[in-house]
C-alpha cells in the first residue's frame, strides 16, 4: 500500500500564518490614515483658499464621482491584475495625486480646475484599492486560522483606528503647519502602505491574478458585472443594505466635506476643533467595532443594527443645528461613532456569509458603487445649501431626512432576517 507523503507546500498551508494578515491590516491602518489626513486636509485647504462652501461641495463631488464608478467597474480588473497589484497601484497614484495639491500650490500654478482633477484622480484609483484589500480579508484570515467574524472586527477596527489617529492628527497639524504638509504626509502613508502590501502578501496564491478565467474582453467584463449585480439584486437584504447605505453615505459626504468643517470654521475654534470632533467620532466607531468584536456573536444583528442606525446619524446634524457647542456636539459624536463602528462590522459579516469567494470582488463592488451613487451629490448639494440657505438650515434638513431613512430597518421585514445566513 502507498502511503501519500504530504509535500513541504501541504505541510505550509496546513499551518496558520498571521502574518500575510497583520501585514494587510497594518497596510490599511496606514492607507485609511492617509485618507483621514486628507479628509480634514483637502476641503479645509478648499475653505482657507477660496472661501467658499460651494467649491469646497465640488471639490468632494469631482472626488466621489469617479470613486463610485471604479467602485462599480473595478471589481473584475482587481481580479484580472490580483488584488496584490490593485493595491499596490491604487495607493501609489492616489499618494501622488493628493502629494501634487501643495507642491502645485507652493509654485504658484495650481488652479481650481487642476484641484478638482487631481481629486477625480484619487478618487477614481481609491476604491479599487480598499475593495482589493477588503475582499483579501477572509482568505487571510483563513490562512490565519482565524474566524472570520474576529478578522472582520479587525479589519474594522484597524479602520476606524487610523481615521482617528488620521483626523486627530490633522486639525492639530494644519493649525501648526497649514494644511499643505499635511497632505505631503498624506502622499507619504500611501507610499508606506503600498511597500507593506508588496512585501507581506506576496506569496498569498489569493492575491496574485486569475488563471483560470477566460480571456480579458469587453463582452467578458460585462458579463462578470452583471454576474455580481444579478446576485446583488436576488439577495433582498443585501439589497436593502445598498439602497440605505446610497442615501445615508450621501449625507455623510455632505456632512464630513462641507457641514462639519464649514461650522468648525464659522462657529467652532477652527481647524484644531474640526480634528477633535472627527477624532470622536473615529474614537467611537474604533469602541463599536472592538465592542461587536468581543460581544457580537453574543447579541441578535437586527434589533442592534435597527437601534444604531438610528443614533449614527441624524442627531449629530440635529445637535450642530440647535445646540452648537463643542462638548454637546462631541458627546453626540461619539456616541454617533460607537453605533457606526458597529453597523460597519456587522454589514461585512452578513456580506460575506452570503457571497461565494469567486464572487467577492465583483459583488463587493457592484455593492460599493450602490452606497456610493449618491455619495458625490452629498457633498455638492450640502454646499450649494448652505450659500442659498444658510448652514443652520442645511443641518435641519439633512438631519431630518436621515432620520426617516434610518427607519427603514424596523418598516421591512426582510432586515429582520439579518440572523439567519440563507438567502434573504
Amino acid at each position: 500500500m502507498t502511503v501519500a507523503v504530504p509535500s513541504r507546500a501541504d505541510e505550509a498551508r496546513a499551518v496558520p500564518d498571521r502574518r500575510p494578515l497583520g501585514a494587510l491590516l497594518g497596510a490599511n491602518l496606514i492607507s485609511i490614515t492617509g485618507n483621514a489626513l486628507a479628509g480634514i486636509g483637502v476641503p479645509w485647504f478648499v475653505l482657507q483658499t477660496t472661501g467658499s462652501a460651494s467649491r469646497a461641495g465640488l471639490v468632494a463631488f469631482c472626488q466621489m464621482l469617479p470613486l463610485a464608478v471604479s467602485a462599480l467597474a473595478g471589481g473584475p480588473v482587481i481580479d484580472r491584475i490580483g488584488r496584490l497589484r490593485a493595491s499596490v497601484l491604487s495607493d501609489l497614484v492616489c499618494g501622488t495625486a493628493i502629494g501634487l495639491i501643495p507642491l502645485l500650490q507652493w509654485a504658484g500654478s495650481l488652479r481650481f480646475w487642476q484641484l478638482c482633477v487631481l481629486m477625480a484622480v484619487n478618487g477614481l484609483f481609491q476604491a479599487p484599492g480598499e475593495t482589493a484589500r477588503q475582499v483579501l480579508t477572509p482568505d487571510l484570515a483563513d490562512h490565519a486560522g482565524v474566524p472570520l467574524a474576529r478578522a472582520m472586527s479587525l479589519y474594522t477596527s484597524a479602520s476606524r483606528g487610523a481615521r482617528l489617529l488620521g483626523a486627530s492628527a490633522a486639525g492639530i497639524l494644519i493649525a501648526l503647519f497649514g494644511a499643505g504638509p499635511v497632505l505631503l504626509l498624506d502622499t507619504a502613508t500611501f507610499g508606506v502602505s503600498a511597500l507593506l502590501v508588496a512585501l507581506g502578501v506576496r506569496h498569498v496564491p489569493a492575491a496574485a491574478p486569475r488563471r483560470d478565467g477566460a480571456p480579458a474582453s469587453l463582452r467578458g467584463y460585462r458579463a462578470e458585472l452583471r454576474e455580481g449585480l444579478a446576485f446583488l439584486l436576488r439577495q433582498r437584504l443585501l439589497l436593502g443594505i445598498t439602497l440605505v447605505l446610497m442615501v445615508t453615505n450621501g449625507l455623510d459626504q455632505g456632512w464630513r466635506s462641507v457641514l462639519l468643517p464649514v461650522h468648525a470654521e464659522r462657529d467652532l475654534g477652527g481647524s484644531v476643533d474640526l480634528g477633535l470632533l472627527a477624532g470622536l467620532f473615529a474614537a467611537g466607531a474604533l469602541a463599536g467595532s472592538l465592542l461587536h468584536g468581543a460581544l457580537g456573536t453574543r447579541l441578535p444583528r437586527w434589533p442592534l443594527y435597527a437601534g444604531c442606525l438610528l443614533v449614527s446619524g441624524g442627531p449629530r446634524m440635529l445637535v450642530a443645528a440647535f445646540a452648537p457647542g463643542l462638548l454637546s456636539l462631541g458627546i453626540t459624536l461619539a456616541v454617533a461613532g460607537v453605533a457606526s463602528g458597529i453597523l460597519n462590522t456587522i454589514v461585512s459579516t452578513v456580506l460575506y456569509e452570503r457571497v461565494p469567494g469567486t464572487l467577492r470582488s465583483r459583488v463587493t463592488g457592484v455593492l460599493a458603487a450602490g452606497v456610493l451613487l449618491a455619495t458625490p451629490l452629498g457633498g455638492l448639494a450640502c454646499g450649494y445649501l448652505v450659500d442659498r440657505v444658510g448652514l443652520t438650515a442645511a443641518l435641519v434638513a439633512l438631519g431630518g431626512v436621515y432620520l426617516l431613512i434610518t427607519l427603514c430597518p424596523l418598516a421591512f421585514p426582510s432586515w429582520r432576517r439579518m440572523d439567519s445566513t440563507g438567502e434573504a
